[in-house]
């Protein structure tokens, strides 16, 4: 358990964890994540979103064979990479690597959670024409996030990936979901991870920052301004 941790640090620390352990995760604590989940901000309020915790041997199993298969269309699909140095090239052969190995062995986590998504009308329309409020997702992904944070601060690991959508409708119908009421937002793969939590290497976000009109990198009343 980690729960001393604060929380700039737990975040900065909670980073894709995609090898585990074989050793089990009680329900209670992924309950516990799970009530992190709902406590997420969402649009209106509406909560939209509805778990579907995998955790006996045979749903995993039908859900990490679908896993794979998606995994391997997305893989193939890649352009291939162009690099400005090694340690670009060998971070992003590392990525590839815990990817692969999760899309081999996805049904060998302790838990699958899915994160499920309702096929509602969201938005309106008024005199002027239709309202765009944004999408639903956005109500949906503080969730997963807030769920990937509370493991972590419990000592488990998670990775959140999407790639299960490449083959959503058969999956959804191999743990028993209608495709036509619901779509995967997220998977979820939850257990004792084999490496450490760090800082992830990510660009500095100067570089993505600008400040009151686009293009201006200068910080308000930073010295020498």
């Amino acid at each position: 358990m980690e729960e001393s941790l604060g929380p700039i640090e737990m975040i900065m620390t909670t980073r894709a964890m995609r090898r585990f352990t074989d050793e089990p995760v009680a329900p209670e604590l992924i309950r516990r994540c799970l009530a992190a989940a709902q406590q997420a901000p969402s649009g209106g309020n509406v909560q939209p979103q509805q778990y579907l915790v995998l955790t006996e041997p045979a749903p995993k199993e039908a859900i990490g064979n679908l896993y794979r298969r998606a995994f391997d269309r997305y893989e193939a699909s890649l352009p291939e990479r162009t690099f400005r140095n090694d340690d670009q090239r060998q971070s992003w052969e590392r990525t590839s690597r815990a990817s692969r190995h999760l899309a081999d062995h996805l049904a060998e986590a302790p838990a699958i959670v899915l994160f499920l998504q309702p096929l509602i009308p969201w938005g309106g329309r008024d005199a002027d024409g239709s309202l765009d409020i944004g999408r639903l997702d956005a109500s949906v992904y503080p969730a997963v996030q807030n769920f990937c944070l509370a493991a972590r601060s419990l000592g488990l690991g998670t990775a959140l990936t999407t790639v299960i959508r490449v083959l959503g409708t058969e999956a959804l119908e191999a743990v028993g979901v209608s495709p036509a009421e619901y779509e995967i937002a997220a998977l979820v793969p939850v257990g004792w991870p084999t490496g450490h939590f760090g800082v992830a290497p990510r660009k500095p976000p100067e570089k993505a920052t600008h400040w009151d009109r686009w293009g201006n990198r200068d910080v308000p009343g930073a010295s020498g301004q």
